[in-house]
């Protein structure tokens, strides 16, 4: 997008924007075109000291546990109660118990996949009791450790 710039900001905007806006004329050009460049974001620091995330997602049917590598978005490792192999042995697929499996089950492949620590993010709604514990505990007892 381009403007006309003079030699000074306008003075009815807002200072967020005047600190985005890069001027590329000097004073002596004042019918000189200026350009607004996107804003310049710092990196996310939690990016890198917490690379991992556990999420969970908990249906009336089943229970699911994903881990997340965050800078690149993609899902390192998943365990559901809703995989074939499980359901077999499980009475249950949506109770506490079937989370306490579905979390050491999740911490196994975790291990195996060379990911020794994760962080845990949590829902508004969710907290750490019944379900959520079952899973976060049974993780921890797997040998993954929380950061």
């Amino acid at each position: 997008m381009l403007l006309l710039c003079s030699s000074r900001p306008n003075p009815w905007q807002r200072p967020k924007i005047a600190n985005l806006v890069r001027w590329f004329c000097s004073s002596s050009e004042p019918g000189a075109k200026m350009v607004i460049l996107p804003p310049v974001r710092p990196p996310q620091i939690t990016k890198f000291l917490k690379p991992y995330v556990l999420k969970m997602h908990f249906t009336n049917k089943f229970v699911s546990a994903q881990v997340i590598h965050s800078p690149t978005a993609t899902v390192a490792s998943s365990a559901s109660s809703q995989e074939k192999s499980l359901r077999s042995s499980m009475e249950n697929t949506r109770d506490v118990a079937a989370a306490a499996k579905i979390g050491k089950l999740l911490g196994e492949r975790l291990l195996l996949k060379g990911i020794p620590a994760i962080s845990v993010f949590l829902k508004r709604e969710q907290k750490y009791h019944g379900k959520v514990k079952a899973v976060i505990d049974s993780v921890r007892e797997a040998g993954v450790k929380l950061i």
